[in-house]
């Protein structure tokens, strides 16, 4: 049925959680998994909405090397966990995108049959000033999405 899980992580703890339970259903259905991680642009969710800033070709090459890293690093977790669980993974680094359309994306692209993430419960105000990416994800992907907490 969930022949191939994306699993997308940000390293968080939260996100964690999400990691944990898609790697179980990929071992208890013996599914594969493609693990991702996506950086937003320099500047962050609010980049394409202000031309106030320009960074130099020096911030951006440092941001790149240090994003870069850093998905290496989240991704080698997940991807060490799944060996260690006999879950057969594919793991990819995302750059300068925001989330939720890149995962819906890939998720598309690679044929993924379920998406797994767990949300940060964020309500109020602070949803509408930091937006929500399970959300959003839930909201247009064409495949089921199981959100973990």
């Amino acid at each position: 049925m969930y022949d191939h899980i994306l699993i997308p992580t940000d390293g968080s703890e939260v996100a964690q959680i999400g990691v944990d339970q898609g790697l179980m259903l990929a071992r208890k259905h013996g599914s594969k998994v493609t693990a991702v991680t996506v950086t937003e642009p320099l500047g962050g969710q609010f980049a394409f909405a202000s031309d106030l800033w320009a960074p130099s070709e020096t911030e951006i090459a440092a941001y790149d090397d240090a994003q870069r890293m850093t998905a290496e690093r989240i991704l080698a977790t997940v991807k060490a966990r799944a060996e260690g669980a006999g879950v057969p993974i594919e793991t990819i680094h995302i750059p300068w995108r925001l989330a939720a359309r890149a995962l819906v994306e890939i998720a598309d692209e690679k044929g993924c049959t379920l998406i797994v993430m767990s949300s940060h419960g964020r309500t109020g105000f602070s949803r509408v000033m930091l937006g929500s990416q399970t959300a959003e994800v839930l909201a247009t992907a064409k495949v089921p999405v199981l959100v973990a907490r």
